[in-house]
């Protein structure tokens, strides 16, 4: 496939002909070089911060009943620098070539590196605290640069993809470094190889970084050092924007509830009668789910950034959450230290590692999506400071996070509680969030409408613009129309239907979030016919993106009616180029009117297979209502 190729300037990518596939992506020097940066890295990271986890709480650094606090002050530690320092770390990357700050965040981690192995071969509780501290601040620096990297390396095409392999990989990262640092914080010297594992690890993840491609700054403005006036100044742009705020907001919540269920299982293994391999397994379990849910966003979203999926996540978070409370519950703690086989083999085990796995699947389904959403809806000349306000709020949900759970903890709370707490918590402020922001709800009707009501094949839908303006011209045969092509259009689409389908319930809803402009016939009502074109006429000098039905009302058997005046009337007042797209397979569904009339048909055709054929572009100023449906037509073939 061919990649994408660059603006010279900003490095933003132009729109290929062929995106390149998410796993593609790792051939080509787009996306391989950082994705090996960031893998070792978050590597590096767990590595030490799970050596150091294990040591505190089968080592006997510390006594026993004190482990669980000392492990959550562990993790505010490494969180704590993200919170002081995102505001400088988005500015900086912002304001120079990011590239280059790569480098230099990549040579620090070498020195931090060094100075782990000397904390642990003293011992010393505060060094490696220290150390840790030292850690969060590296990855402060680093986590602006790598996300505000993609957008100008990636077609948009590929950000989906770009951000499922990064989210994947930094969770397989972690997966991995948190089983090597079980084994060698299991050891009885670890110091020595610690140092030469982490400085190693180091070193190639700065060879790796020399190998990104250039991303220009795209702030040129001065540069402000006060942290605390910085903070509030990313917080104030990050808001600008409601839907990419209430993003933010929810990855903020999906790091406090990762972190904080992370956090636990060292401790929750321990009341469960298992050993460090135990703590290991689970790690496995948990990681390798939100990778796997990662993955599956492309797939699902069809490569678009479909906030849909974002309430599915939610809603499997806190089912199987909950089900985890019950699981952990039944499982009765054994008079020795379990074995791995011992563990597996114990009553309530597999019900708790297929809730782990679910809610780390639904994990990964609920966070990529609003991580590329941020990307994608944020301007690039400010991209880096938002994401760097989305690492002060997620550092900061983290600390909350952590200290509701020291706080539980103390309150002779039990984990399997606090699992079942954040789970409740996490159903509310899914809620909120999709209250506040209706577009999450609509996007999740019109997703749940298109993948499982139908299937849905596409063709030629590349021919629709990016961005600008443009109208789409489709037959009309079902009242489901409107949301399979919501559901296959990349951007955001506004429609012009019939006034009587604009109020159907539930999919009203859907149109009135979606700002769909309903219309009537001049003869029947002259009043809303006329604010049907003004709303368009506005919409499109917007640079929004309509989609019309020209024949006015539903087909009654299955064939192409004629076009009505009225996409010619839209393209004089404001001329803009308009796609002919043809839908195949719809007649005889569940929602069309074939036979007895739409609802009133059995089940035989309820799961159809429809065709989206899209057509060539049409010039504004050769747009003719008969030659539209012609073209139309010969999408449309015989296919009904």
């Amino acid at each position: 496939m061919s990649e994408a190729t660059h603006d010279p300037g900003l490095g933003t990518p132009i729109q290929s002909e062929a995106p390149t596939s998410q796993f593609g992506l790792l051939g080509t020097r787009r996306l391989a070089p950082l994705f090996v940066t960031q893998f070792l890295g978050a590597f590096n990271d767990n590595l030490f911060r799970w050596a150091f986890v294990a040591v505190l709480t089968f080592g006997g650094l510390i006594a026993a009943d004190t482990s669980r606090v000392y492990n959550n002050l562990a993790a505010v530690l490494f969180i704590l620098p993200f919170f002081l320092f995102s505001a400088t770390a988005g500015t900086l990357a912002d304001r120079f070539e990011k590239s280059r700050l790569v480098r230099f965040v990549k040579i620090g981690e070498i020195g931090v590196a060094a100075l782990a192995g000397i904390a642990l071969y003293l011992q010393s509780v505060p060094a490696l605290f220290t150390v840790l501290f030292l850690l969060g601040v590296q990855s402060t620096f680093f986590g602006p640069l790598k996300y505000s990297i993609l957008p100008q390396h990636l077609d948009s095409r590929e950000l989906v993809g770009g951000n499922a392999m990064v989210q994947m990989g930094t969770f397989v990262a972690i997966l991995l470094g948190t089983i090597a640092g079980g084994v060698v914080g299991d050891l009885e010297d670890v110091s020595l190889l610690l140092f030469v594992f982490v400085v190693a690890v180091a070193v190639m993840g700065y060879l790796a970084c020399r190998w990104i491609p250039r991303a220009e700054p795209t702030k040129t403005d001065n540069l402000g050092w006060n942290p605390a006036v910085e903070t509030w100044r990313l917080i104030t742009l990050a808001r600008e924007r409601k839907a990419v705020f209430l993003s933010i907001l929810g990855v903020s919540w999906f790091w406090l509830l990762g972190s904080v269920v992370l956090v636990q299982i060292p401790s929750l293994v321990r009341d469960l009668s298992g050993g460090q391999p135990v703590v290991t397994l689970i790690m496995v379990v948990f990681t390798v789910a939100i990778a796997i849910g990662s993955l599956l966003c492309e797939k699902l979203s069809g490569r678009r950034v479909e906030v849909g999926l974002v309430p599915v996540g939610a809603a499997g978070v806190s089912l199987f959450g909950l089900d985890a409370y019950f699981a952990i519950s039944a499982i009765a703690p054994g008079e020795v230290e379990r074995t791995i086989i011992e563990f597996l083999r114990t009553q309530g085990v597999a019900r708790l590692l297929f809730d782990l796995t679910m809610m780390g699947i639904f994990t990964g389904l609920y966070v990529v999506p609003l991580q590329a959403n941020i990307q994608s809806r944020t301007p690039n000349d400010r991209r880096a400071r938002v994401i760097a306000a989305n690492n002060v709020l997620n550092s900061l949900f983290m600390v909350v996070g952590a200290g509701f759970a020291i706080g539980w903890l103390l309150l002779d709370g039990t984990i399997q509680g606090l699992i079942a707490a954040l789970a409740v918590i996490n159903a509310g402020v899914a809620v909120f969030i999709f209250y506040q922001v209706p577009e999450f709800a609509m996007r999740f009707l019109v997703w749940a409408i298109s993948h499982t009501m139908y299937r849905v094949r596409h063709q030629g839908l590349d021919t629709v613009p990016e961005k600008g303006p443009a109208v789409l011209v489709c037959n009309h045969v079902s009242y489901m129309d409107a949301c399979l092509l919501a559901g296959s259009v990349r951007r955001p689409l506004r429609f012009v239907m019939h006034q009587n389908i604009y109020r159907l319930p539930v999919l009203n809803f859907i149109f009135r979030t979606g700002r769909t402009v309903p219309i009537l016939p001049e003869t029947e009502d002259p009043g809303v016919y006329e604010a049907a074109f003004r709303d368009v006429r506005e919409g499109l000098a917007n640079g929004d993106l309509f989609c019309i039905f020209p024949e006015g009302k539903l087909t009654l058997d299955g064939e192409v009616d004629r076009f009505r005046k009225g996409i010619e009337r839209m393209v004089e007042e404001t001329p803009v180029p308009v796609i002919p797209i043809a839908l195949r397979g719809l007649w005889g569904s569940f929602f069309s009117r074939e036979g007895k009339g739409a609802f009133r048909r059995g089940p035989g055709r309820f799961w159809s297979r429809v065709d989206i054929v899209a057509g060539d572009t049409v010039a504004a100023e050769a747009v003719e209502a008969n030659d539209l449906r012609e073209r139309v037509l010969a999408l449309h073939g015989n296919n009904r």
